[in-house]
């Protein structure tokens, strides 16, 4: 991988962070794409981070890393790797700790899910079942299974700012900050790589933009600066479904199959955000995010 100048450096960075359990897609190569075009237009640096907290699941990490450099994507550092930051994970929870942040948690997920919970509560929400445990409780509970950590929240929804759709609104409740494995979560390790990374800016999948609330919550617990977020629209397949890996021939590899190499495939992508064929370069000095097309992309496999 060739890293491109770093001429953004100067503005903060925006970043990819695809988990390393499976090829990349069309659909996560777009995302990566339009990553890399709000970053560049805004003068901002481009940075990769492997999010691979589940060590038994990370095993396509070259593969990713290859299909990127494949369509033309470029960074401006080494990739960061999650599962060698984890001494931070756990910092930023004992800061938590320290401002009575921090309550042990034994529900399983089949208890939350059965648990009754507010009527104005999201579905998944957590209902606070441990959340008073006195210590004897605890203590008994502990012999019986290892406990996660959860976060004591003060607020039940928070508000972020989107380039795409405005502010928005979202649940926060008692989210886990350490799984009774011993492993931190995605909403706590994103929060404080970004904050680490000097990333001010956050372009990622649609179907992510409900997390944004929480993980900006806990953000602004730890004293770590606001990102400016991108909710960018989604690919769907031929049924109006996200596209996913049973759709066919969606990776490199598998339209490679049928003829089309990487250039035909990034073609693609730019003509589906109204841009020009060629290279990235060319494609952003047309790029702009209000010219962007709001609706998903239906992508029908030609294999």
């Amino acid at each position: 991988m060739t890293a491109s100048p770093a001429s953004a450096a100067t503005a903060g960075a925006g970043r990819f962070a695809p988990s390393p359990t499976g090829d990349l897609h069309v659909g996560n190569l777009r995302t990566a794409v339009l990553a890399w075009l709000f970053a560049r237009s805004s003068g901002r640096g481009f940075l990769l981070r492997v999010e691979d907290l589940d060590p038994e699941r990370s095993r396509t990490e070259a593969a990713q890393l290859r299909d990127l450099t494949a369509v033309g994507l470029s960074w401006d550092a080494p990739p960061v790797r999650q599962s060698e930051r984890t001494e931070l994970y756990l910092a930023a929870i004992d800061q938590l700790a320290g401002a009575g942040r921090v309550y042990e948690c034994f529900c399983t997920r089949s208890e939350i899910a059965d648990a009754p919970r507010a009527p104005h509560a999201p579905p998944g929400a957590y209902p606070g079942t441990c959340r008073n445990l006195t210590e004897e409780e605890r203590a008994r509970r502990r012999r019986d299974r290892p406990a996660a950590l959860r976060l004591r929240a003060d607020v039940e929804q928070y508000t972020v700012k989107d380039l795409l759709h405005g502010a928005f609104t979202g649940p926060v409740d008692d989210m886990v900050l350490l799984r009774n494995d011993g492993v931190p979560p995605y909403n706590l390790a994103v929060v404080i790589d970004d904050a680490a990374q000097g990333i001010d800016q956050v372009v990622r999948g649609g179907d992510l933009l409900t997390s944004a609330p929480r993980q900006a919550y806990l953000a602004s617990l730890l004293g770590l600066p606001a990102v400016e977020y991108a909710h960018v629209p989604l690919v769907l397949n031929g049924a109006g479904r996200r596209l996913a890996k049973r759709d066919g021939a969606i990776t490199l590899t598998a339209l490679a199959g049928i003829g089309m190499d990487s250039d035909d495939v990034r073609n693609l992508i730019l003509a589906s955000l109204n841009l020009p064929a060629g290279t990235l370069e060319n494609a952003l000095a047309a790029f702009s995010p209000a010219l962007l097309p709001r609706g998903s992309w239906v992508f029908d496999s030609p294999g």
